[in-house]
Formats: structure tokens, sequence, C-alpha cells
């Protein structure tokens, strides 16, 4: 052990340190550092603390499973006593050789601060993929260097605790650790710009304010959030179900299914279709019974949409689905299903987890989309990268993918976002940036309509994509 680690071991184990003393001392910081996280992290998730300290932040997570680890004998001691529903270990979290009950599938891994003490972060980090899953999420919170003569000032006032021997990093450092160690960062997000009482302004201010571009590049607190690539299997088959709601659109039915590329060996298609006039569930029962005729692979299940919108069309196919990945293609066939072989092949592979198609990219049809959408669209696409923490160059195209897992997942997370979304646009996306879902886009050749007439409102379009903006800084950006 060097000498620099001794050192800070024996100042976690000083008679001296007394964690819960500065515990009460930070406590808007503290605070405001939980309220993310639970944000993050729901109760009830399997969890693995690295550098718990005393247990207090493993504790206030309210896990399932909690397991914490510190080569502090004294925290350890202390955690053990006081929250003995949880599990503690005392060992140096650079040289793991901690065994999991086989039955647990951590969901969440937390370096909370400890990156700056360790010797090695590149193989602390190589170490800890033994721990992960497809679904596991890596945390790594730290301070902002920019905030390091404040803190010292701090210290020095006995406001806050010391930082011995720790390493400045900031956002780019970290990100460089955890890719060389085969982390693929997926979110990051800064929070705090007032880490003391400001009589009961604080709050506000680390809402609402921190929130804000150029505001928030000044916050204290940066996180973090990656997957692990070593465990993700490119080699298991997937299977699709290819979800086509569908109004008035029986000059496509046919269309749909001659044109699907067979990208997979187990293939269903689910139409919705959503009270038409024109003939269209008429015409997909004909093309049902073609299909069977001519015995081709793809299962086609047809059903009468139970209330209206597309959302309702959407998730209703979701629930019937049966294989494992989920694939939307808009009736209206303007974008090509040939590209869905292009979306099939970064979801299948682990390369992304939500894939959504981006029309404003490659040049688009005329009439395909009118010059001020396409601009609106633009700076929407702008805004949402801001407020989501991960690219989008377009929220509305209809073209949309993900697992049937992850769509449970989403479901079940964003229940306390109420029914706001009548398109299922931001339902998901939502759902995808709340879950920390490595998202990709897929660029597509978006084609002016051959057949039938939009089903959407051009006005309706940008007062929903305000709506969302608010909605989303209100319930994903400023909490």
């Amino acid at each position: 052990m060097s000498i620099r680690k001794k050192n800070i071991k024996n100042f976690f184990n000083s008679p001296k340190m007394n964690r819960q003393k500065w515990l009460k001392k930070g406590k808007t910081f503290h605070a405001e550092d939980i309220r993310f996280l639970k944000e993050i992290i729901p109760e009830k998730s399997n969890i693995l603390e690295l550098g718990c300290g005393n247990g207090h932040l493993l504790s206030s997570l309210k896990p399932n499973y909690g397991l914490g680890i510190d080569f502090s004998r004294k925290l350890i001691k202390e955690a053990k006593e006081k929250y003995s529903e949880l599990n503690f270990i005392e060992a140096d979290i650079e040289k793991l050789s901690v065994n999991l009950n086989s039955k647990i599938k951590l969901d969440f891994v937390i370096i909370c601060d400890t990156v700056g003490y360790l010797e090695d972060i590149t193989e602390t980090l190589n170490n800890l993929h033994n721990f992960f899953n497809e679904d596991t999420r890596l945390i790594v919170s730290y301070y902002s260097p920019l905030w390091a003569p404040l803190l010292n000032l701090a210290t020095l006032f006995k406001l806050k605790m010391s930082n011995i021997n720790s390493t400045l990093l900031g956002t780019s450092d970290i990100f460089n650790f955890l890719e060389s160690s085969k982390f693929q960062t997926v979110r990051i997000d800064r929070k705090i710009l007032i880490p003391f009482g400001l009589f009961g302004l604080e709050r506000l201010i680390n809402r609402y304010i921190a929130a804000l571009p150029i505001f928030s590049s000044f916050c204290l607190r940066h996180y973090n959030i990656s997957r692990s690539l070593k465990v993700i299997d490119k080699t298991k088959k997937k299977s699709a179900s290819v979800i086509i709601p569908c109004k008035n659109e029986r000059g496509n039915i046919s269309n749909a299914i001659q044109r699907l590329p067979k990208f997979t060996d187990k293939i269903e298609v689910i139409f919705v279709e959503g009270n038409s006039s024109d003939g269209t569930w008429e015409e997909i029962q004909k093309v049902i019974k073609v299909n069977k005729k001519e015995c081709n692979k793809i299962i086609i299940k047809a059903f009468k949409q139970p209330t209206e919108g597309k959302a309702d069309a959407v998730f209703y196919a979701f629930d019937k689905a049966s294989n494992d990945i989920l694939i939307i293609l808009d009736g209206d066939l303007t974008v090509a299903p040939e590209t869905l072989k292009k979306f099939w092949e970064k979801i299948s592979t682990g390369e992304a987890e939500y894939i959504n198609g981006s029309r404003l990219i490659y040049p688009m049809d005329n009439n395909a989309m009118r010059f001020l959408n396409y601009i609106a669209n633009k700076l929407f696409s702008i805004l949402f990268t801001w407020l989501l923490g991960q690219r989008f160059t377009d929220t509305l195209c209809g073209t949309k993918v993900m697992s049937k897992k992850n769509y449970l997942r989403a479901k079940k997370k964003n229940k306390d976002l109420g029914n706001f979304d009548p398109f299922g646009d931001f339902f998901l996306i939502f759902g995808a940036s709340r879950l920390c879902l490595k998202i990709n886009e897929v660029p597509i050749r978006y084609r002016a309509r051959v057949y039938g007439e939009t089903q959407i409102s051009r006005f309706t379009h940008g007062v929903l994509l305000i709506r969302m903006l608010i909605f989303a800084f209100l319930k994903i950006k400023a909490i």
C-alpha cells in the first residue's frame, strides 16, 4: 500500500473522524445530492456503493438489496450499527474480490466522491464489469474543479470535511477514464449551485436556475451515468414486433408487408386500426389471408383500437406484442419499411437501447414537411438535447425502437408523469432518458405521402412541442 493510500485510510479511521457531524453541516448539499440520485434510482433497487462511508447515502436510497464497501474499519463499523438491514464489507475497492449471490442482479453501482481517492482509476473500473449485466448502470459523482478554491476555503473555516489527497477531475476526465475501461457514458448531469442554506432560496435556485444553460456549467456536482460494454451479448438471437398504427391507410397496408425486410428469423406485425372510413380494416383482413396462403414467415395480427389517438394505439399494441424488440412503423409509410433494417442492426447488437428515427438529416421530399415546421423541429431538437442530456435531432419522427423489457420499465417509471402525450413520442423518449438507456438516432429519408392525408395538425404539433418542453424541464431537468 502506498504512503498516500495509508494516509487516506488513517484519516478515515482516525478517532477524530466524525462523519455524522459533517453530514449535518452539509445537510443542504447532501439533501440535493440524494434528491437527484432518487430520480435516477427507484426505491427497492439492488445497489452496490463503493466507498460507502458510514452508509448514509445507501440507506437514503431505500434499496431492496444494498451492499456498501469501504476500506475504513471505523466507518464500516458505524454503518453496520446504524443500518443493520443493509450489508457492509470492509475491503479495498481497488482490489475487489467480493462474490455476490448469483441470484442478485445489481441495478446500480455508485462511486460517490471516492473516485478522487483512487490510486489507479482505470484498474478499479476494469475490475467492476464482473458486477454488471446489460441493465446495470454505473453512477460516478464528483465535484467540479471550478469549486476547488471555495471548497478549500470552506475546509479552512471548518464548514466542510477535508478532501485529503484527492485528485481534481472534471467531467471530461471521468468520461475518458470510463471510456478507456469499456464503460459507455449515456448521460451527464450537473446539479447544485447553492450547497448551503440561503434564507430558504437554495431549493428554488438549485431546482430552476441550476438547470439552465450556462448556469449549469458552474454547478458544484456532476454525475456521469454509464453502462458496461463488456457484458452486452451481441450473439443472442432476438425477435421483433413491428407495430403499425393506421387510420384511413388502406392504400398502404399491402405495401407495408411486401416491403418489410426479413431482418430476423421471428417477426410479427401488429396492425392497430383506428376506426377508419376508407376500408382499412377490411384491407388488413385481406392481407392476413394472402399472407397465410403464401405461408409467409411473418405473423400478422390485427386489433381494433379500443379508444382513439396514436399513443393509445401504440401502447395497446406494445402490451399485445409477444417478441423481444418493439418497432413502430407509421401506417403512412413516409418512413420506408426497408429502413427498419438499420434500426435493427443497432438494437440487436446492443449498440443502443433506444433508437429514434431522424427526418432532419437527409434532404426530404417536396411537401413532406413545411419549411417553418422544419425550422421549429431543428430548434426544438437542440432544446431537447439539453433537457434530456442525450443527443436528439428529431423528437417527433414516428419510427422508434426499444425492447419490450425496457418499455415495461419505462411504463412503470413514467407513472408519475400522468397521461400527458397524445402521440406517445415523448412518453417513450422521456422513459428512455429517465432509465438512462443508451439512445441512438438513425437518419432516414422522409418521403411525401403516396396515399391518404396526414392525421396530424401542424399547429397542434407546435403547441405540443412547447408543452413538452415545459413539461420536460419541470419533471425531468428541474428536480
